[in-house]
């Protein structure tokens, strides 16, 4: 088969993975959760104060925070810049409302799979602590060859969305902007993303703990000064959001060949490559805080899925289509363009802005999803093969950075799907855990004996 019939292939295996059956799946995971967990979104002030205080006393391999910081190193990526243009350009400004309500309803399924890796991880005979859907199938449900299915997706998908991604838009951006070949730009990402993963899960938890925080700060408010420039644009492009992602044609333009199942499949798509909520990644980590209550840690890791989907990819898409609406000459069919245009619109520093952001958030995301491909490939094999997958992990970075997009994009919702499947069946499975825990903790019973 020719690469293009392989990227075919793969294109049309995603389309139909991502029909109406994966929709329905997981918003209706999000929705049931959100009812039988009694809307925890409405726990989301409490939650962010917790992600920033001890619980001391608590084991764990890293802070609550860390784990945090790591947890959305990994989910504020290019899915939340080039992501959202992606799903703007195929699916119209609609998109971005699809994309919005899978992390407003997504943040029950992040709190959700948070309290079950707690719960139910295990500390090895080196005192790592360990947990994840894979182990919530395991202990919690005794389903271990649908665990070893999970950890075998992950494994594959840290090679999709966690670095070939990543690491194709750092260079594809290098490269239009300073002219820096793909191949000197995957060199370098690579050599530096091998030197971190050495250090391990306390490693990337402290680059994530320091640098995530200020890369999300500075990139949220350079969205805030183009949509001051747009000003006049932003009230027209939120109602376009809306009436077009129930109605496509009011989008007009190049967008009114789209449908109602094409904007959703590219907003739902993008949102669960935005904040994962129902993947099964986060809790990876989620696992690894130091915490005594499994729904302590469920609360903080529900503030992943808040902050970047309900905040950053909300300003995003507003920044996108209020530019749309500001310059229609622009050719908005193209993701990187649109969003190239649209920072280029702060003076001065608007492209070093967009360039930093789109560097620094999918450097910490190849970080992140190196951890959670390892903790994969422990669970199914122990240690013995870690330095071979951290090899071929650094060298598929490299890769990346020369592979055509449109592969890498398809291949990356072909994987998250299939990866979501095996942990939204556990969460629906221990839902009746879930909800006994919630209520437990929200009556005042803090400390119990885990797993």
């Amino acid at each position: 088969m020719t690469p293009t019939d392989i990227n075919a292939f793969i294109a049309e295996a995603a389309r139909e993975l991502w029909g109406w059956p994966m929709i329905v799946l997981l918003l209706g995971t999000h929705l049931y959760l959100t009812i039988r967990l009694r809307f925890p979104q409405r726990h989301i002030l409490r939650a962010i104060r917790l992600s920033v205080t001890r619980d001391d006393g608590a084991e764990g391999d890293v802070s609550q925070f860390g784990a945090l910081a790591t947890s959305l190193a990994a989910t504020i990526g290019t899915g939340n810049i080039v992501g959202v243009a992606t799903a703007v350009a195929l699916g119209g400004p609609g998109a971005v409302l699809w994309c919005w309500l899978t992390g407003v309803l997504g943040i029950a399924t992040k709190y959700a799979e948070g309290l079950l890796a707690v719960k139910y991880r295990v500390r090895t005979s080196d005192g790592t602590m360990l947990g994840g859907p894979m182990y919530a199938l395991e202990r919690g449900l005794g389903w271990k060859s649908l665990a070893v299915v999970f950890c075998v997706l992950t494994a594959v998908a840290a090679f999709g969305i966690g670095n070939t991604v990543q690491s194709n838009a750092i260079s594809l951006l290098c490269r239009e902007t300073y002219g820096i070949q793909p191949l000197w730009t995957g060199i370098v990402l690579a050599t530096m993303a091998g030197l971190v993963i050495l250090f391990g899960v306390r490693g990337i938890a402290r680059f994530c703990t320091a640098f995530v925080p200020l890369m999300a700060l500075l990139y949220v408010l350079g969205c805030l000064y183009i949509l001051c420039v747009n000003g006049a644009y932003v009230w027209q492009a939120l109602c376009l959001i809306c009436r077009s992602a129930f109605t496509p044609e009011a989008a007009g333009g190049g967008f009114a060949g789209t449908t109602i199942m094409m904007t959703a499949r590219y907003g739902i798509a993008r949102g669960l490559f935005s904040n994962e909520s129902g993947m099964g990644s986060a809790p990876i980590v989620a696992a690894a805080a130091q915490t005594k209550d499994p729904v302590r840690q469920a609360l903080v890791s529900s503030t992943a899925t808040f902050w970047d989907t309900v905040i950053i990819c909300a300003l995003t898409g507003l920044v996108l289509v209020s530019s749309i609406i500001a310059y229609p000459d622009v050719d908005y069919s193209n993701g990187g363009a649109l969003t190239k245009m649209a920072f280029e619109k702060i003076p001065v520093v608007g492209a070093p802005l967009l360039t930093f952001g789109i560097v620094t958030f999918a450097f910490s995301t190849i970080l992140g999803w190196s951890y959670y491909g390892e903790r994969a490939v422990e669970y199914l094999s122990g240690k013995r093969y870690l330095i071979i997958y951290r090899v071929l992990y650094v060298a598929a970075i490299l890769a990346g950075a020369v592979v055509q997009l449109t592969v890498v994009w398809n291949l990356a919702d072909l994987l998250n799907g299939l990866m979501a499947i095996p942990n939204l069946i556990s969460l629906l499975a221990l839902a009746g855990v879930l909800s006994a825990e919630t209520r437990r903790y929200m009556s005042g019973k803090r400390k119990i004996k885990q797993g």
